[in-house]
């Protein structure tokens, strides 16, 4: 499974969002999320437990400051510097502190590049929280299916979660968000059932986010029995939603 020793690192190519340079802000030698998904390229949380410590505000300044004035110094291009990393970035206590930090140095040394940020959107209904993904470039929030028993077995939530608690906190991004979607089916279920993608479609339809990210399985997962769709056929599954004048990337 994929894990992340060091705060900043890359670039790395993104299929999504290009050139990537990545930032993570959980423990560097383990995973920690509320989420537990099966597809997670990190693998399973219990197999992940191997600190809990986060790095502080003042180790990631200076990662960034170091990793940036390099790179910028050696001319590397960056097309995003990107919160992704070893589980949750918004469960750091010092997350809206930790993206003003990375905004003052984008500005410095990449002032072209975009922030972004991949969130399960759990924390979202937390003001502090919210109003530092509004900061960011590209906050890419995540919704994989369109009920809480889709998602109970696909994302396996840690505690409570509510579908309908994260689409209000989403109504108040007013659309300027990034929608991300996984579609996978596995011997359990199916996200592309047709009342399950029906629904799905009708959430994107209230939210309005300004951008949808529609992808599958690209990497090793912890649950073998998962299967990928195609480009071919996730494009039919938002064919409606296209026709609407929804902007849709679809990745395979």
């Amino acid at each position: 499974m994929l894990h992340f020793d060091d705060i900043v690192f890359g670039p790395i190519f993104s299929r999504r969002l290009g050139s990537s340079l990545g930032v993570n802000v959980l423990p560097s030698k383990g995973k920690l999320c509320n989420f537990d998904c099966i597809y997670c390229e990190c693998g399973w949380n219990k197999d992940g437990i191997a600190e809990r410590r986060f790095p502080s505000l003042k180790d990631v300044e200076a990662a960034l400051e170091e990793k940036m004035s390099k790179a910028s110094e050696e001319g590397v291009p960056v097309d995003s510097i990107t919160f992704s990393g070893n589980g949750e970035p918004t469960m750091h206590p010092d997350f809206a502190k930790i993206i003003d930090a990375t905004l003052k140095c984008r500005d410095r040394y990449y002032p072209n590049a975009k922030v972004s940020v991949l969130s399960n959107a759990t924390l979202i209904g937390r003001k502090e929280v919210a109003e530092a993904l509004k900061r960011v470039d590209n906050p890419i929030l995540k919704i994989d299916a369109s009920s809480d028993e889709l998602i109970r077995k696909m994302n396996k939530p840690v505690g409570t979660y509510r579908l309908a608690d994260v689409v209000e906190a989403m109504m108040g991004f007013e659309g300027n968000f990034v929608l991300q979607t996984m579609f996978l089916k596995s011997p359990e279920f199916d996200t592309a059932q047709p009342e399950a993608l029906e629904a799905w479609r009708d959430l994107v339809r209230k939210l309005r986010p300004r951008e949808i990210m529609v992808y599958t399985i690209d990497r090793e997962t912890p649950d073998k029995s998962l299967e990928k769709y195609t480009v071919e056929e996730m494009t039919a599954f938002v064919q409606p939603l296209l026709d609407e004048g929804f902007k849709i990337q679809v990745r395979g």
